[in-house]
């Protein structure tokens, strides 16, 4: 009784605060209902007995990327009002695509039950190891049978990382390098200038 009790717990709270994201008006309000949805997400996957894709949610999603998009929003200057304008102005292509997916998702289904789809069967290959966790058992397949394709999506990675980099990295030609031994060498007087200026005329630079 628990299980049903905390899953529909857990399905009802993903959805509302999926949909909040959605409405909200404010981004870091949304990008915390985000956190949330993926929290709830994440003990439906525990009680689906998922634990690996559980722990993936709250590391990768909640730890990496959802904190990443509330630290943009916070540190960027967003004019609310522009950014309601251009939702109100996308909103029928958003209502378009949204009816263009549910077409395919029906149509999808639809052939699904009609028979004209046949998917795939497991043939026995990666069956889980007897007496091992989910993750265990990921982790064998990971670092046995798909080993080379495992470390070349790592490279991939890699590369695209390093690809980034550089293509973003310039140099700034408006400054230059420092002197030490000037600066060390320089007098007082030299460096600062005392002024006594009148009481509220500032000092002119």
């Amino acid at each position: 009784m628990i299980h049903v009790f905390a899953f529909y717990l857990f399905a009802v709270l993903t959805i509302g605060s999926g949909a909040v994201t959605i409405l909200a008006r404010n981004p870091v309000h949304s990008v915390l209902w985000l956190i949330l949805a993926f929290f709830n997400a994440a003990g439906l996957m525990v009680l689906a007995g998922a634990e690996f894709i559980a722990m993936l949610l709250v590391i990768v999603y909640v730890g990496a990327v959802a904190v990443l998009f509330l630290f943009v929003v916070m540190m960027l200057d967003i004019d609310f009002a522009e950014l309601r304008a251009g939702f109100v102005k996308n909103f029928p292509l958003g209502i378009l695509i949204a009816i263009v997916l549910l077409a395919e998702i029906v149509l999808g289904l639809s052939a699904y039950r009609a028979g004209a789809l046949e998917l795939g069967t497991p043939d026995g290959s990666a069956a889980a190891i007897a007496g091992a966790s989910n993750i265990e058992s990921i982790g064998a397949l990971l670092y046995g049978r798909y080993l080379f394709l495992f470390e070349a999506a790592g490279i991939i990675l890699l590369v695209a990382m390093v690809g980034a980099i550089v293509l973003t990295h310039r140099e700034r030609t408006d400054t230059r390098d420092q002197d030490i031994a000037k600066q060390i060498a320089r007098r007082p007087d030299e460096a600062t200038i005392n002024t006594r200026p009148d009481i509220g005329k500032g000092i002119q630079l």
